[in-house]
């Protein structure tokens, strides 16, 4: 393969990817958007948002990586259902998630009250990012699994796919259930 064809076959599977991530992070900021109700009732939410996004996106980032290496080496077979390893490597991610989600609540409502600033209580902040994290987990696992397997199957690399998948999937599939937890835990009555 000559200098060209490489540019144009990055180019070619890397495209749609890109652009479908820029189309997933429009729409994640569209609801987002639509939160500044919640976001009002529940001082330190808009705080949190970032962390919590970043946080899937770096753990479910990993999980994708070894998934594309699994793929890479043979170690993990191409089909959608999935094997020992990636159920390991998908509760291991789920898991990872709920930890760093809670902790990023407990630092926000820490910080914060140390400057003074009004916050939510720490059992609906914690309560919500640990929900919003097990409920998008579940979700990005699945999608995260299917999508690097389908694309591998039609001769995409995966490593190609990590990188959009998990931005455009997290922050979409992250602020949807943001918001189911929102609501949830203004249902329940939490401040």
């Amino acid at each position: 393969m000559d200098v060209r064809e490489v540019i144009v076959e990055s180019y070619r599977e890397g495209f749609s990817p890109v652009v479908a991530s820029a189309i997933g992070g429009l729409l994640a900021g569209v609801i987002l958007g639509s939160m500044q109700d919640q976001l009002s009732a529940l001082p330190g939410l808009l705080v949190l948002v970032p962390a919590l996004l970043a946080t899937r996106g770096n753990v479910y980032g990993a999980f994708a990586s070894r998934i594309a290496s699994g793929l890479h080496q043979g170690l993990v077979e191409p089909r959608i259902r999935p094997d020992e390893r990636l159920r390991a490597a998908a509760v291991a991610a789920v898991s990872n998630n709920l930890l760093a989600s809670g902790i990023a609540a407990v630092l926000t409502v820490a910080i914060l009250r140390m400057l003074g600033r009004p916050v939510a209580g720490l059992p609906t902040l914690v309560g919500i990012a640990v929900l919003a994290a097990f409920l998008a987990g579940l979700a990005l696992s699945v999608v995260v699994v299917v999508v690097m397997m389908l694309g591998y199957r039609r001769g995409i690399d995966p490593d190609t796919l990590v990188g959009p998948l998990v931005t455009t999937t997290g922050d979409v599939i992250g602020i949807s259930f943001l918001l189911v937890a929102v609501d949830l835990a203004l249902a329940l009555g939490g401040t």
